[in-house]
């Protein structure tokens, strides 16, 4: 009896000692990258450090979604938008080089097969960076240009910093950017410079709804200072739905060469070679999917239409532009960079830009965006001028080097 009570306790005591192992960080941190990372049918080592895992499709991250659980993949948009710009006429003739082809870095040393989408591999590393496990992926606080208010207090504490333009005051089912791509200077890992798009639903306090894409440096989120193909989504102002790329469940990607989150290659340079990705974003009039399109031929998937409340209807603002993070290190702004890191008046081949800009109407048609409007906290720091021609059709200049002189 006495001898049966001792090995109850032992195996008490080893039951305690599995579930403490199981509660330690290192085995949530376990938990966690399983599942983030999914069975991959093939591993590619990217030049850059990154792995990229080439999923299965019907594996990928989105099905972790309970909505998701019985969903049929659509492999293809029910429609495109009409009326595409045409960049084989928005060649610069003074530069010589226009809009190229952009490949990934991970490209270089192989391929993922049909039926399988890339992936890129979650590492221990990058959740270690994280403020927590929970938010990782996740932008920290509402982060979205609100061009009706300019908080002062928040520029004097630091914070989020924008030189944007943007359309109101109608109905938009869409837009279109071609972004010009540079490697911007960051001052401290826990900032970020980025340029994208804003699809914007909702008012600016805790219902907002946003679809975004764009590049980006981020070293917190990344590790590196790479530029990088992101997105973003939420439909709640960044409190608990939504994520960066594939880092959560929602968009559904079918495409098996272009992965989330991977570097750009190549890169523009000051007075050099000048090198642009295109953008669009168009909610499917018969389904209702929100899609993106990279490029001229890479239809990446698409935001499921119930993930949102207002974008499940339509959009009703669109933004372009860029993003820093100014944090405010030792009582001063940072010297992050935005766009080229150089003001709009520097101009092509100096300073970044968008163009070919496009918004989609209620007939599905892509159109010139009527009444676009500028916005930026401190010109003196980041900075954005607009202009139209026949080339670029609706475009602007933006950036900055952020702390100089004239910005403190």
């Amino acid at each position: 009896m006495a001898a049966a009570r001792v090995v109850a306790c032992l195996l008490a005591a080893v039951m305690c000692l599995s579930c403490e192992a199981a509660r330690s960080p290192e085995a949530r941190m376990h938990r966690h990258l399983k599942r983030l990372n999914k069975p991959a049918v093939k591993s590619i080592e990217s030049p850059d450090g990154d792995i990229i895992d080439c999923v299965h499709i019907s594996h990928q991250p989105a099905f972790d979604h309970p909505f998701l659980k019985n969903h049929t993949i659509q492999m293809r948009p029910s429609y495109h938008p009409e009326g595409l710009y045409d960049e084989s006429k928005a060649n610069v003739a003074s530069s010589g080089d226009g809009e190229r082809p952009m490949v990934q870095l991970w490209h270089r040393n192989g391929r993922c097969a049909p039926g399988t989408v890339p992936v890129r591999r979650t590492k221990k590393d990058d959740l270690m960076r994280a403020t927590s496990m929970r938010r990782y992926g996740r932008k920290h606080k509402p982060t979205v240009a609100n061009p009706m208010s300019v908080d002062l207090a928040m520029l004097n504490e630091g914070g989020h910093q924008h030189a944007i333009s943007y359309v109101q005051g109608e109905k938009y089912y869409g837009a279109k950017a071609t972004i010009n791509v540079w490697e911007p200077k960051i001052e401290q890992p826990n900032e970020f410079s980025l340029s994208q798009l804003w699809i914007l639903g909702g008012s600016f306090g805790e219902d907002l709804n946003s679809i975004e894409a764009g590049w980006q440096v981020s070293p917190d989120l990344y590790g590196d200072n790479n530029t990088r193909l992101f997105t973003y989504w939420t439909s709640d102002a960044y409190q608990a739905t939504g994520c960066y790329n594939i880092l959560c469940s929602g968009f559904v990607q079918i495409n098996n060469e272009v992965a989330m989150g991977a570097s750009i290659f190549p890169i523009s340079g000051y007075s050099g070679s000048q090198y642009d990705i295109s953008i669009l974003i168009w909610k499917d009039p018969k389904e209702g999917h929100w899609w993106m399109q990279f490029g001229k031929e890479y239809v990446l998937g698409y935001w499921p239409s119930f993930l949102f409340s207002y974008l499940a209807d339509s959009a009703s603002m669109i933004e372009w532009g860029g993003e820093v993070v100014n944090s405010q290190a030792e009582g001063v702004h940072t010297s992050t960079q935005m766009g080229s890191g150089h003001f709009p008046e520097e101009g092509f081949g100096k300073a970044s830009y968008f163009k070919n800009i496009q918004v989609v109407d209620s007939t599905n048609n892509l159109k010139a965006p009527h009444g676009m409007g500028t916005f930026t906290e401190q010109s003196n720091c980041y900075d954005v001028q607009n202009g139209n021609n026949a080339d670029w059709g609706s475009y602007f200049y933006y950036g900055g080097p952020g702390r100089s002189a004239n910005c403190q």
